[in-house]
């Protein structure tokens, strides 16, 4: 019996636990991130514009140049194909934006 209701327990933890992360992807929206981040790596300021959500919460930014990085509404601002450590790397959104680096477009 102890076995049957730690199996239990264990799968509606994992639904629960799926429901969540299905519920906080599905709160991010295009309107939530930033259009625009400025970051300087190495001397060199890029833009990074935002480019898409997807469905799992995750933003890409994308500089005219061609690098990338990701960000999702809780976690922090990565690299696309590199190691290299900008201003923007390891920042949360809010760090983003209390650094003066995220630019948003005004909702009327």
């Amino acid at each position: 019996m102890a076995r049957h209701t730690s199996l239990a327990t264990l799968i509606a933890f994992s639904c629960a636990t799926q429901f969540n992360l299905e519920t906080q992807a599905a709160e991010a929206s295009f309107t939530d991130f930033p259009f625009m981040v400025h970051c300087e790596n190495n001397g060199i300021h890029r833009a990074y514009y935002l480019a898409k959500v997807d469905g799992d919460g995750v933003a890409v930014y994308i500089s005219p140049d061609n690098l990338a990085g990701t960000i999702t509404l809780h976690g922090t601002a990565e690299p696309i194909g590199g190691e290299w450590a900008g201003s923007c790397a390891g920042k949360t959104l809010q760090q983003l934006r209390d650094a003066g680096q995220a630019f948003d477009l005004r909702r009327s």
